[in-house]
């Protein structure tokens, strides 16, 4: 298993709850894909660099997991269709 960065942008107009759901569901993607979380470093709300989807705000949320090398197609497959999530970048740690 790779170790790997994932940084997940959601719209910042969610309720708590709806963000912790949203980051429960997300959580539990890694899990079925044969993965394990090792850190999730939440960083709240920042603004972004430029407007999505009428967001000038986001919240940023960096997961550090572990996951096998076919893992992160599923991963991204996932994240791209999830409405709430506005961007995400998933690389291997140390790169």
């Amino acid at each position: 298993m790779r170790t790997y960065e994932m940084v997940v942008v959601l719209r910042a107009d969610l309720s708590d709850e709806d963000r912790t759901s949203q980051l429960d569901t997300i959580q539990g993607w890694v899990k079925n894909n044969g993965g394990n979380i090792a850190k999730v470093d939440t960083w709240g709300r920042r603004r972004l660099a430029y407007e999505i989807n009428n967001q000038r705000d986001g919240h940023y949320t960096l997961f550090t997991t572990e996951l096998p090398a076919q893992a992160p197609a599923e991963l991204e497959r996932s994240l791209r269709i999830s409405e709430n999530v506005l961007r995400f970048l998933i690389t291997r740690a140390g790169e």
